[in-house]
């Protein structure tokens, strides 16, 4: 299939042009926006610190952690782990970056719908595209319809997830900015506005993500439906 013309045009290049996007678009927000100080002057850490102490978010770790644009949240251990650059810069990016991570936090500790309907792929999750793959493959070598949808149905199992990846990112922005408003670190419109777009930039890598998953499926069905 990796030299079906219709695979490279239909599922890599656009794949590929919107990755780069995203990208570029992650980058630039943060070049800018991690060189502009927020109006409150508080670090990353310092702006975790006002969260959790003026907000329903409580008892979440904080914990470096090396490289750039690494920041995440650890449900396992509810920790966020930050980045050099944005636990100690009083940046606009900081102030995004960590609201967004404890909006995650916010989402694990209300259970909320959309993390509960994720989490619950997750350990299907872990082996569905390398099950689906395998499959998908065998089934065309060896002829087999059944094995073949089968392959697709594992390999479905990935899409879904990422297609829920997407409003669970949203949603912990939008939560995200929310606890920055009741925290009063929303000092100035600069802050409100960088860090919106931010935030949106980094929605897009997950938008990419998306598409692409579903580009990929959309191609295992036709490919199938072709072979039928």
């Amino acid at each position: 299939m990796f030299f079906d013309p219709n695979y490279l045009m239909f599922v890599i290049l656009p794949a590929l042009v919107l990755s780069l996007i995203a990208q570029f678009f992650v980058r630039a927000a943060y070049s800018k926006w991690g060189n502009v100080q927020n109006g409150s002057g508080l670090t990353g850490v310092q702006i975790a610190e006002r969260i959790m102490s003026s907000t329903d978010v409580h008892g979440v770790g904080l914990q470096g952690t090396p490289g750039e644009l690494t920041d995440h949240y650890d449900p396992r251990d509810h920790t966020v782990h930050l980045s050099q650059k944005v636990a100690g810069v009083p940046s606009v990016a900081s102030m995004a970056i960590v609201a967004h991570e404890l909006g995650h936090a916010q989402q694990h500790q209300e259970r909320s719908f959309l993390i509960t309907m994720r989490n619950f792929l997750v350990p299907a999750v872990q082996l569905s595209p390398t099950i689906g793959y395998f499959m998908i493959i065998l089934g065309l070598m060896l002829q087999i319809t059944g094995l073949f949808w089968l392959g697709i149905l594992a390999f479905g199992v990935m899409v879904i997830f990422m297609l829920l990846t997407l409003p669970v990112e949203i949603d912990a922005s939008l939560r995200g900015l929310k606890l920055l408003r009741q925290s009063g670190l929303i000092a100035v419109q600069q802050d409100a506005s960088g860090a919106q777009q931010v935030l949106t930039a980094a929605a897009l890598t997950y938008f990419a993500a998306a598409i692409q998953a579903v580009l990929q499926l959309l191609y295992f069905i036709s490919l199938g439906s072709r072979r039928n």
